[in-house]
């Protein structure tokens, strides 16, 4: 009897190719798009972008009859509004700069897409991330680095769980993402040469504050959270100037300030309980330690003493040689062989042993 595996169809090129590839290697493959949009107004931005809006459910479900395969719209958007728009408001609103796309891989497309999956009788879910999984020989499974460091995802999928893992399929990691597209094209794919989505899907402008003060103005309780205007200091204390209210500032900034110096100057720590945002110069934007929490192993069960490891402190970073060691039930200190830039709070910090993905945790703070 064929396995069943639902493929989540962002109506991007990746995840069309990867059902294609199922459905090559005998699955009975399932076509799934998330409906993650919130209203009408929110419908009409995405249909220009996002890997979830409108026009992303005509692509995957042209690309479902080309491949002959069922394909189904389910609703995700309680989901998607709790544990990613409103965790997003959240974090900048206590100074720190989330990653969504994180929150959305674990608790959206894959905690909710595969219980659903495996309520309607799939044994898997598959993906079109650049990433490869597999059962290591302790028993545990673990990320594997794409084909190609050009483009991998494993960064972004760092803190899927064990069970996750065994119920998910990733095609699409044994190749280059060239080799993709001319599959695509080959199969005459209606998607093949659709651009890549960029931006945070339910910010295509790139206004994070201004999306965080919309979303408070229709909530009480966000609302009496949101930070005021304050000040910019120096470390010494010293006040520079106003600002306009933390939500607006992350680690390494330097453009949007309105900080007449002379110089460029950096953002260089976020204080929420002050609303202070301290600036200084480019060298005070590295550190060398960092502390963090949340952690998720996935290559080993813990961390037994120090590890040496390759750290990579946003998705962008070519990572970092460091020591690696529990401080604490739930935290980890990272010690840098070489101090690395803008180290910010709220960001994920992933472990690399190797190609595969020992674990990782989010970022507490920079030392």
């Amino acid at each position: 009897m064929k396995k069943k595996v639902v493929v989540g169809m962002s109506g991007g090129v990746d995840s069309s190719v990867a059902a294609f590839l199922l459905k090559e290697q005998g699955y009975d493959v399932i076509g799934v798009t998330m409906q993650i949009w919130q209203d009408e107004k929110q419908e009409a931005i995405e249909e220009n972008g996002g890997c979830c809006g409108l026009s992303a459910v005509e692509d995957a479900r042209r690309v479902a009859e080309a491949l002959e395969i069922p394909y189904y719209v389910m609703n995700f958007k309680k989901e998607f509004q709790c544990r990613v728009m409103d965790y997003f408001v959240e974090e900048y609103i206590q100074g720190r700069t989330p990653n969504p796309c994180i929150a959305c891989n674990r608790y959206v497309k894959w905690e909710s897409l595969l219980k659903r999956s495996m309520d309607i009788g799939a044994d898997y879910i598959a993906t079109g991330h650049y990433a490869r999984i597999q059962k290591l020989e302790n028993g545990r499974y673990s990320l594997r680095m794409s084909k190609t460091s050009a483009k991998d995802q494993t960064y972004a999928l760092y803190n899927l769980t064990q069970f996750q893992l065994s119920h998910t399929l990733m095609p699409v990691g044994e190749y280059t993402k060239e080799e993709i597209r001319d599959m695509a094209e080959r199969l005459g794919l209606p998607v093949a040469n659709k651009p890549d989505s960029q931006e945070i899907c339910f910010i295509p402008d790139k206004d994070y504050a201004g999306f965080i003060e919309r979303e408070a103005a229709g909530k009480q309780e966000l609302l009496a959270k949101m930070p005021k205007p304050g000040n910019f200091v120096t470390k010494e204390g010293d006040i520079i100037g106003p600002h306009k209210g933390i939500i607006h500032y992350t680690i390494g900034q330097r453009k949007g300030l309105n900080l007449a110096m002379g110089h460029p100057v950096f953002v260089t720590e976020i204080r929420p309980e002050t609303g202070e945002v301290v600036i200084g110069e480019s060298e005070d934007v590295f550190a060398d330690k960092l502390v963090c929490d949340n952690l998720n192993f996935m290559s080993v069960d813990k961390l037994e003493g120090k590890k040496r490891v390759l750290a990579k402190i946003r998705y962008s970073h070519k990572g970092e040689w460091c020591l690696i060691e529990q401080t604490g039930e739930d935290r980890v200190t990272c010690t840098f062989e070489k101090p690395v830039r803008a180290i910010t709070p709220g960001q994920a910090v992933v472990f690399y042993d190797g190609d595969y993905v020992l674990g990782g945790g989010t970022i507490l703070k920079g030392e």
